[in-house]
């Protein structure tokens, strides 16, 4: 009984492509998040050691 109601329910899209479009939205976020903390990182570092640089180079 239930699956023929079930069967007769029409068949909605949108709402997956939204849900699709969406998870895509969230696994480009956590990419951008990654590729900027680690890009992050390394321009403390290269900071670091034009600081150090300049430091000794002043005395």
């Amino acid at each position: 009984m239930f699956t023929k109601i079930y069967a007769s329910l029409p068949r909605r899209q949108e709402g997956a492509t939204a849900v699709e479009y969406g998870l895509i939205a969230g696994l480009i976020a956590v990419a951008i998040i990654v590729v900027l903390t680690a890009v992050g990182t390394d321009l403390g570092g290269l900071f670091e050691r034009i600081s150090g640089s300049l430091t000794t180079a002043g005395t």
